[in-house]
């Protein structure tokens, strides 16, 4: 048995007792201190996701107000030093004597827990909220070096600072205004956000562009002033009004709702049908906002909202949703004389396949399954939402038939789809048959059978293929390699996929099955690592293989089964050092190490490719360094290749993620799509930004 610390002797006090456990044992975090002694229970994290709600909980009180139909104006803007300012025309935060704090109830709001308007019902005038239980505020400030909070409320402009969560000075009233609203101004704490205080101007202004969708009517500004100097915003409610003030800003102000929402998801698509449906309307007290259009692709994207929150994981208004338009359009194929005598019944899969949606509800007593808020639980909204949208798409229907006609078409389509790839899918997909199948001959499987010890190298060609297989890890490395580019998957069925030998084979080695049969439990390997060459035809397979991963693989992408390997791209010896680079700046910097000059150096040439003759003159220099430049991972041999891409002590990797699950879609549907003009734009705005080595 190890020995005792005497520090753990002192904690046991005399005779090695331990100390007794009572009341005095019990630690208590007052005011603002739990949130700074564990953030991450507040704000989920304290990396970038958990700095950007900062601003997202300051925002929505703004929000709310807006909501309670309090605001219609709402100004987001980053300042120089790392602040950010938000501002909006609402009532403005009530700054009298709070009765039970005996403080100004700006300042209980501020630095207490679980205080704000949001509790009492229809009486505060937040009828619904989207807030976090009256702690975004509270939490805001305590994690912050400096906030201030001016208020317009009632002839008076009223003022209180803080730092760290804790006040500088009392409420004080600095002057009179005919306006009413808030301006709340805060600076982040780089003690709790250690990865540095860097805001995503793309993030938020996705975010808030968003949320203008969500709050029709509303106008939302975000301005990029971080740039300047200085902010001289003391006298001055919105930014924009301020004389001269100059800086990048966008506006988003939509009348349309969700129904401009599903048209902007629907930019880079082919419309099936003219008319976007859209009902907002309100049932047993819960307000139920929907908007749909059918584009020409496979892939459903419904997004789900509950009092403005995101719903990543859906929720009971989906499962309404999805009841509703399945019925409603058995109904309406079947009166219309569409779907025959002889057909079945459209099911759920059929009428999904290819719809953009938005459902959005709003009610009083809100409900989530977990903490993330990602599936919303309140019961009622199901019955709300099949009711709303049943009846509403009863109507369109009727009244738009050619739109119709064209949607019940699109999934009669879908349903001969799914009959006539039956057969195909259920010789591979049925319960069991790919465990039954033989693993592909040309995979070359590691001796492990502990899915967590194991690595599945996913190679190009049979070069590359030949010398990892010589020189893995044969115990915990598989090796698959893949002959030519694999097919191109963002608009092809399964049963099509599945008739492309090398996605067979991929599918086969993973182990899960896809397609309605897909289980990650029975994933083979935990680590399943793309390693293509460093050239374009390199990243042309690697984003075929995402794609396909993406779209059929999704819970291998989101659990961080998948990686992407990087090989390096320089070998560097001089004498019996060798150092390898994985960028040119690297290598630069390998050179200086060594002590040698770029005139001391000999290159070797890339396959295929031969020497300038000052190259070959350099050459005949007297070398202190040899540079080989690899394009491809055949070029290395067995030994380069396990230390550079395979040896897990000294390899680099990159995790795959899927930060922004809708950012990523509309990537792949513009980049694997058919929306060439699209295709074309992206490329052009995003070469800046693209390492290639053609």
């Amino acid at each position: 048995m190890a020995k005792a610390s005497e520090k753990d002797d002192k904690k046991r006090g005399a005779g090695g007792a331990a100390k007794a456990y009572d009341a005095s044992s019990i630690t208590v975090l007052e005011g603002l201190e739990p949130v700074r002694k564990r953030p991450g229970m507040y704000i989920g994290t304290t990396g970038p996701d958990g700095l950007h709600h900062l601003i997202w909980e300051i925002f929505d009180n703004a929000r709310d107000e807006a909501m309670g139909g309090h605001a219609n104006d709402i100004e987001v803007a980053l300042l120089p030093g790392g602040y950010v300012r938000v501002a909006d025309n609402g009532r403005g935060v009530p700054v009298g004597i709070h009765p039970k704090t005996k403080v100004s109830a700006l300042e209980t709001i501020m630095t207490t827990l679980h205080a704000g308007g949001k509790f009492g019902g229809e009486d505060s005038g937040y009828k619904v909220s989207g807030g976090l239980h009256g702690v975004g505020a509270s939490v805001v400030n305590a994690l912050s070096v400096h906030t201030q909070v001016i208020v317009h409320k009632e002839g008076g402009i009223h003022v209180q600072e803080y730092k760290i969560g804790k006040p500088v000075a009392k409420v004080k009233k600095i002057g009179s205004t005919k306006l009413n609203g808030t301006i709340v101004k805060f600076k982040p704490d780089a003690e709790i956000f250690k990865e540095g205080i860097e805001w995503n101007w793309e993030k938020i202004v996705a975010h808030l562009r968003q949320q203008a969708y969500l709050v029709k009517g509303v106008r939302i500004s975000v301005i990029d002033a971080r740039a300047l100097a200085k902010v001289a915003d003391e006298d001055c409610f919105y930014l924009r009004d301020l004389e001269g003030f100059e800086a990048p800003s966008l506006t988003f102000y939509f009348e349309g709702g969700l129904k401009s929402l599903v048209a902007f998801h629907n930019r880079h698509q082919e419309p099936v049908h003219k008319n976007i449906f859209y009902v907002d309307r309100e049932q047993d007290n819960v307000a139920v906002e929907v908007a749909f259009q059918y584009v020409d692709d496979i892939t459903p994207r419904i997004t789900a909202f509950a009092n403005n929150t995101y719903n990543s994981e859906g929720g009971t208004h989906i499962t309404g949703f999805k009841t509703a338009l399945t019925r409603g359009l058995n109904t309406y194929g079947r009166n219309a004389n569409i779907l025959k005598e002889k057909d079945e019944n459209f099911t759920g899969d059929d009428v999904l396949e290819g719809i953009t949606a938005v459902v959005s509800v709003k009610l009083p007593e809100i409900q989530f399954e977990g903490q993330t808020k990602a599936k919303l639980g309140s019961v009622e909204a199901q019955g709300a939402v099949a009711t709303v949208f049943g009846d509403a798409l009863g109507a369109f229907l009727e009244e738009n038939p050619d739109d119709a006609r064209a949607i019940v078409n699109k999934v009669l389509l879908a349903l001969k789809a799914r009959k006539a790839a039956k057969a195909a899918k259920d010789s591979v997909l049925r319960k069991g048959a790919l465990e039954g199948m033989t693993l592909p001959g040309k995979l070359a499987d590691c001796q492990t059978k502990s899915a967590e010890e194991s690595e599945l190298f996913i190679v190009e060609g049979d070069s590359a293929g030949g010398s990892s297989k010589q020189g893995r890890d044969r115990r915990t490395q598989a090796i698959l390699p893949l002959r030519g580019k694999i097919l191109n998957v963002e608009r092809a069925r399964i049963d099509r996929m599945l008739a492309s030998t090398e996605i067979r084979a991929l599918v086969i080695a993973m182990g899960t099955a896809i397609g309605d049969v897909f289980d990650i439990a029975k994933l083979r390997y935990h680590k399943i690592i793309i390693a293509t060459d460093a050239d374009v035809d390199g990243a042309h397979i690697r984003t075929l293989l995402l794609t396909l991963l993406y779209r059929h693989f999704r819970p291998i992408i989101e659990g961080g089964f998948v990686y992407i390997a990087q090989p390096p791209l320089y070998k560097i010896t001089k004498g019996k050092a060798v150092a390898y680079a994985y960028s040119d700046k690297e290598k630069e910097s390998v050179l200086k190490e060594l002590g040698v000059a770029a005139s001391e150096v000999s290159e070797n040439p890339t396959e295929g490719e031969e020497a300038a003759p000052e190259e070959e003159a350099v050459a005949k220099k007297p070398a202190k360094a040899n540079i080989q430049r690899y394009k491809g991972l055949g070029e290395m041999n067995p030994s380069e290749l396990w230390e550079t891409t395979m040896d897990p002590a000294r390899r680099v990797l990159k995790r795959v993620n899927v930060e922004d699950a809708e950012a990523a879609d509309r990537i792949f549907d513009i980049l694997m799509g058919t929306d060439v003009a699209s295709r074309k734009s992206f490329i052009q705005s995003n070469a800046k930004y693209a390492n290639l080595d053609v």
